[in-house]
C-alpha cells in the first residue's frame, strides 16, 4: 500500500525504537499511518548487512526509510537501494544533533548549509522513482529560526521536494545534549503554521511535542500533516483510532487484546528464525497503559521474555493478566 500525500498522521523516525518489529506492532493498530526506520547513514546502507538494516515485512507498508549523510553519490546510491527493498520514501534527516552524527557532517548542523541539502535532494530525486521528503528542525544555534527556516525551504524546494517535516525548535548543537534538545528549546508551533501559510503549494508537516490525536487534530487545521514521536511508542494505543479519524476508514479500531493476539504468530515466526522474543515485546510494554493489569503485564514480560525457550506463550500468559473489558477502551 502506497502512501498518498497529504499525509495526515505518521510516527517519527526514533534510534533504537522504530526498529522492524516496532513498525510490525504499530501496523496492528493503525493501517495507514505513515511508518519511519530509524536514521540509517549512508555507510551502514551500502556496506553493512542489508537484511538486518534493510529487511522489513510486506504488511509494514506505507514504511519511509530514513537516511543519514551528506555527499550526493553515497546518499543517491543509498536512496536507489531503499527503493529496491521496497520502501515508500526515502526521507533525508537534516534534524537529529547527536555529537555523531554532527561528526559526520549530517543531521541538523545541515540546516546551515541548505545549498548542499539542495544538491543531496537533486542526486536522490534523479536516482529514484519514489518521493524524497526533508525532516528539520526550524534552525540551530544563533540562527533565527523564521529566516533560517523560510530560506531553507525556499531553495530546497527548488530542488524539487515538496514534503516537509519540520520539529518546531531550535536545535542548539553546542551547550545541549540530544535529550534535552527534545524538550528545553520552545516550540515554535506558529512559525511551522506560517511555513505553510507562506508556501501554500508545499506538503508541510508539523512534529514535536504532540502527544495525542486530538492534539493532532488542531495543528491539522494549519498544516498538511504530524509526526508523533515518543508519545506513539510510550502510549502506543493512541495510534489505534488514527485510521477512522484521519484516513476515513470505517471499521473500527482493535481493542488492546486483539493487538497482542494478532503479534502472536509474527513472535512465533521471529522466534524460529532466532529472534529473541524481548525484541518484539519491548514494544509492546505501553500498551495497556493506564488500565487495570498493566503493571502485571509489564512485570510478566519483562520476567519472563528472556528465559530459554520463551515464544508467544509468554506473550499470552501476560496478556491473561488483563482483564478483557480493559481493553475495550478507546484511546484517549
Amino acid at each position: 500500500m502506497k502512501p498518498s500525500y497529504p499525509m495526515p498522521l505518521c510516527v517519527a523516525p526514533m534510534m533504537d525504537w522504530t526498529d522492524r518489529h516496532c513498525r510490525f506492532f504499530h501496523r496492528q493498530l493503525s493501517r495507514h499511518t505513515l511508518l519511519y526506520t530509524e536514521m540509517l547513514t549512508t555507510g551502514a546502507v551500502i556496506h553493512g548487512d542489508r537484511e538486518r538494516l534493510l529487511g522489513f515485512t510486506p504488511a509494514e507498508h506505507p514504511v519511509a526509510l530514513q537516511l543519514g549523510g551528506s555527499e550526493p553519490a553515497q546518499l543517491a546510491e543509498a536512496a536507489r537501494i531503499g527503493q529496491e527493498w521496497g520502501y515508500d520514501e526515502i526521507n533525508l534527516n537534516v534534524g537529529c544533533p547527536s555529537d555523531r552524527v554532527q561528526s559526520g557532517r549530517f543531521g541538523a548542523c545541515l540546516m546551515a548549509e541548505p545549498e548542499l541539502v539542495a544538491r543531496l535532494v537533486g542526486a536522490m530525486r534523479e536516482a529514484v522513482r519514489i518521493p524524497v521528503t526533508v525532516k528539520s528542525r526550524l534552525a540551530i544555534d544563533e540562527l533565527e529560526e523564521w529566516p533560517t527556516i523560510e530560506h531553507f525551504v525556499r531553495r530546497v524546494s527548488a530542488a524539487g521536494c515538496t514534503r516537509f517535516i519540520v520539529h518546531a525548535r531550535k536545535a542548539w548543537l553546542q551547550g545541549l545534549s540530544p535529550k534535552e534538545n527534545r524538550d528545553i528549546p520552545p516550540l515554535r508551533y506558529e512559525l511551522v503554521y506560517r511555513l505553510k501559510a507562506e508556501f501554500p503549494h508545499l506538503d508541510i508537516s508539523l512534529n514535536g511535542g504532540v502527544k495525542s490525536l486530538d492534539a493532532a487534530a488542531g495543528h491539522l487545521r494549519h498544516v498538511d500533516g504530524v509526526m508523533i514521536g515518543r508519545a506513539a511508542y510510550e502510549n502506543p494505543y493512541l495510534l489505534a483510532e488514527a485510521d477512522q479519524r484521519f484516513f476515513g476508514a470505517a471499521e473500527p479500531p482493535r481493542d488492546r487484546h486483539a493487538v497482542v493476539e494478532a503479534m502472536l504468530p509474527y513472535i512465533e515466526d521471529c522466534r524460529r528464525r532466532g529472534a529473541p522474543v524481548n525484541a518484539i515485546t519491548r514494544h509492546m510494554l505501553g500498551l495497556f497503559q493506564g488500565l487495570p493489569g498493566a503493571r502485571a503485564w509489564r512485570r510478566y514480560l519483562s520476567e519472563n521474555v528472556h528465559k530459554p525457550g520463551a515464544g508467544p506463550e509468554v506473550v499470552s500468559a501476560a496478556l491473561a493478566m488483563v482483564p478483557r473489558g480493559a481493553s475495550a477502551e478507546a484511546a484517549a
